[in-house]
């Protein structure tokens, strides 16, 4: 049998999620760590901040805690599981000569819950919704289940064919032009809801998320009795692989607006309000999307603003996150129009759900960003004020006050 010190030192230091050969290693290690006599949860999340150790070591214990919450859980539960798709035509078909980005993902998530819920109380149900891609997302998910053995497992819905309604939760949404991402999500958590899932989670189309963590999530719930448990890529035990060269310097007064704006939140440690990997009880759930702030991008921070008014305890939890950044929407749609939807989504989500805000410096945003082009003068610039701050001082106005942002921001568009 092999020790710890074995498994880490034969342990890969990279993960391609275009290769499935790094997935089977993935699961042939977690499952070597879950067989060692000396397996002990509190030691190896402490073995998973050391930035030192192997890549694959380190995201698999996540899997591993996952997994042995999971086959110890005794409690029956009925998870959802959420994805939209826009533009995932190549992410969703494998690696090839002529798709270099391919990661098979639908295929994927599903061996991905096969494994971690194999021999558990937990049944899954997986939602893949086509946020009215113009590439045919939804058709190529619904070819790719034709023939597969778990194919009574999965739902492909078409938010198109859910809008317009005079009903319900998307009764506000009149095209899926207006949807970007957020529409295809409470789609898929209502039709969860409506099949009698007891919570649900949502993730990114992509393989990021390794969705055999589930058991991190669900341990939060069942034990820890947290209707919201939300994923944390920001806690020092988490697994981190990001692109985060291709922001510019600006990105610090991207961060200190946004933070001023939602104050609310960013001052509950909520530091990674976009993460894709959240789970929900379906009957609060149900509550919160009764009334959606926002459609877009930032339905994340609309969600969050409802607990926090509701009052409702939450749980953060550390996971393993590998940025699969070629196909993203950032990439494909520009950084600054992504960011542009965030922050303006943000400011509607915090008044919709009259959440305490810095209002000044939300009219600031309204009066000077008028499209991603006046994100893209700042993004590689930064003001004098911020040059010095630490991440924990962003947000704070007397760093720099929404007046010296909206003085900043006028010299830029000079």
């Amino acid at each position: 049998m092999n020790d710890l010190k074995t498994l880490i030192d034969d342990s890969l230091n990279e993960f391609d999620l275009t290769e499935s050969k790094y997935q089977d290693s993935l699961y042939k290690l977690t499952e070597s760590l879950l067989k060692l006599p000396e397996f002990n949860p509190p030691d190896l999340l402490l073995k998973a901040v050391d930035k030192s150790l192997p890549l694959e070591f380190r995201i698999a214990v996540h899997l591993s805690l996952s997994r042995h919450f999971l086959v110890n859980n005794r409690k029956p539960l009925k998870l959802g599981v959420v994805f939209g798709m826009w533009g995932e035509q190549n992410r969703l078909h494998p690696k090839s000569e002529n798709n270099p980005n391919g990661e098979d993902t639908l295929r994927t998530k599903i061996n991905q819950l096969m494994w971690a819920t194999q021999d558990t109380p937990v049944q899954w149900k997986l939602y893949a919704v086509d946020d009215g891609c113009p590439y045919g997302s939804g058709e190529i998910a619904r070819q790719i289940l034709a023939d597969h053995p778990q194919q009574d497992k999965v739902q492909v819905l078409f938010l198109k064919d859910a809008i317009p309604t005079s009903k319900g939760p998307l009764r506000n949404l009149k095209s899926v032009d207006d949807s970007k991402k957020g529409g295809a999500i409470i789609l898929g958590a209502s039709k969860a809801i409506q099949d009698g899932m007891d919570a649900v989670m949502y993730t990114d189309a992509d393989n990021s998320v390794h969705l055999g963590q589930i058991g991190i999530l669900l341990e939060q719930y069942l034990e820890g009795g947290y209707e919201v448990v939300l994923g944390n890529r920001k806690d020092p035990s988490a697994v981190l692989v990001k692109q985060e060269s291709r922001w510019g310097i600006g990105i610090k007064l991207l961060r200190h607006m946004q933070r001023m704006v939602g104050v609310s939140i960013f001052s509950q440690g909520i530091l990674d309000s976009q993460a894709a990997f959240k789970l929900y009880d379906a009957q609060l759930l149900s509550t919160i999307i009764a009334d959606p702030g926002v459609f877009d991008f930032s339905f994340d921070s609309d969600w969050i603003a409802a607990i926090l008014k509701m009052e409702k305890p939450f749980a953060k939890v550390p996971f393993a996150f590998v940025d699969s950044f070629a196909e993203s929407a950032s990439i494909v749609q520009g950084p600054m129009t992504t960011w542009e939807t965030l922050l303006m989504g943000l400011v509607k989500a915090v008044r919709h759900r009259k959440l305490p805000h810095n209002e000044e410096m939300a009219h600031v945003l309204e009066k000077e960003i008028l499209s991603s082009k006046d994100l893209d003068l700042l993004i590689n610039h930064l003001p004098p004020e911020l040059e010095s701050a630490e991440d924990n001082q962003l947000g704070d106005p007397k760093i720099m006050s929404p007046l010296k942002v909206q003085e900043w921001i006028a010299l830029r568009k000079q």
